[in-house]
């Protein structure tokens, strides 16, 4: 089913997506990467301030390629999302609402994503310069040093994703196997 989301996202929104759902977001979502994540918890570590807000916003894993000139961004594909697994539970639990990543998820992410009300999200690995048309607007707000690692704000219309877990667990990768089964 196809659905239409703004971002942030509310937490009905989360709720009512469900696992194999075809979602386009508009609005505001971050990107962060492995070094970004560590440095935030670091932060977290240090009990000080994240440089965003995670209440109810989506991270993108993703370190985009260069802008090539007259676009805003350049390639955006998804990074593997598990490379993240091990900061996102305290990351949820702050209020974040989304993740957009490739790739399967641990049960301590699940468990985390379950327990918040929020959702995972996949892109299509490989479509990186295809998905970089939704995005209108990039900045970096955080961690500049980092280059492509950076913290970056993306103003994004019609992102295209699909629901790999939904608020209730459910795991489209482990679903769609069960349909294909012999």
């Amino acid at each position: 089913m196809d659905k239409y989301i703004n971002s942030p996202i509310s937490n009905e929104d989360a709720k009512s997506l469900r696992a194999g759902d075809y979602v386009y977001i508009s609005g505001i979502i971050y990107t962060a990467r492995d070094a970004a994540h560590k440095k935030m918890s670091e932060v977290l570590d240090k009990k000080e301030n994240l440089p965003i807000d995670m209440s109810n916003n989506i991270i993108y894993y993703m370190g985009p390629s260069p802008a090539r000139e007259g676009r805003t961004i350049g390639s955006a594909g998804p990074t593997t999302a598990s490379r993240m697994d091990r900061y996102t539970p305290s990351l949820l639990d702050l209020g974040l609402k989304g993740m957009i990543g490739k790739g399967k998820r641990s049960v301590e992410v699940i468990d985390a994503i379950k327990r918040n009300g929020a959702v995972y999200f996949a892109a299509v690995g490989g479509a990186g310069a295809i998905l970089s048309k939704c995005i209108e607007e990039s900045e970096v707000i955080a961690y500049d040093e980092l280059g492509t690692e950076a913290i970056r704000k993306l103003k994004v219309s019609n992102f295209p994703v699909i629901v790999v877990i939904d608020s209730e667990g459910n795991n489209l990768y482990e679903t769609a196997i069960e349909r294909y089964k012999i």
